[in-house]
């Protein structure tokens, strides 16, 4: 995520191509749908990220597309070096370590999904999904077998502060909760700090559950009830 305006227009040239090969990709994975390793590693834990398909919003067509690092890591690691990020993912630095991030979860067990959030076929956000009642998160609430996290970046700089996490955020949540059904509620732990985050969640029909005392930060523990979908 740049700041000047020589990093914004490197940033442009880099969506621009992103774009044009994560509709092949998208298209592909359609085709395919959950085939190798990665796709078979992740089959009991997340339901097949990989087959999810795009879903439509007031703001266009929205995707979780699951990261490849070969092709995704020099765009994340730009977003995780924007200060307004680093101060609350704390991955900046040399492109490494965003890559160290993303190979822990690709190379783990699948209770973790690092993904790229498309939007009418641009990359524009990141995110994780994962199963919650198997994360340390689970023993700082009372967890409930198949509770789903997430976690967002909003990528782009323009994408901020006018209603798009929101969106978004509502957006995910019913994905996981129409291919999941056993999971019965989306939780997300946003730093506390983090107002216009914690903000997007709760427009997006997340309910304040309580505030946790996490390694780190102090998080406000949100939760999207299955049986709430459909009136917050």
């Amino acid at each position: 995520m740049p700041h000047t305006d020589s990093s914004t227009s490197s940033s442009t040239d880099d969506t621009i191509d992103m774009r044009l090969r994560q509709e092949e990709d998208i298209a592909r994975l359609i085709d395919l749908g959950s085939t190798g390793r990665e796709a078979d590693s992740r089959a009991d834990l997340l339901d097949h990220i990989v087959e999810w398909r795009p879903t439509s919003t007031p703001l266009g067509t929205f995707q979780l597309v699951p990261v490849r690092i070969g092709r995704d890591l020099r765009l994340i690691a730009q977003w995780m070096n924007d200060p307004s990020v680093a101060a609350f993912w704390e991955l900046d630095g040399p492109d490494e370590i965003t890559a160290s991030h993303l190979g822990d979860q690709l190379d783990g067990d699948g209770r973790s999904v690092p993904c790229l959030g498309v939007l009418d076929g641009a990359p524009m956000s990141y995110w994780e999904v994962y199963r919650a009642d198997l994360d340390p998160l689970a023993r700082y609430y009372p967890a409930r077998p198949h509770d789903t996290g997430i976690h967002l970046l909003i990528g782009r700089v323009g994408d901020r502060g006018r209603g798009l996490g929101t969106t978004l955020l509502r957006a995910a949540a019913d994905l996981v909760l129409e291919h999941r059904p056993s999971c019965t509620r989306v939780v997300a732990e946003p730093d506390l700090r983090n107002t216009p985050s914690v903000a997007a969640f709760l427009g997006a029909g997340f309910r304040f559950s309580a505030e946790v005392e996490l390694p780190g930060k102090r998080a406000a523990l949100m939760l999207r009830d299955r049986a709430l979908r459909h009136v917050l």
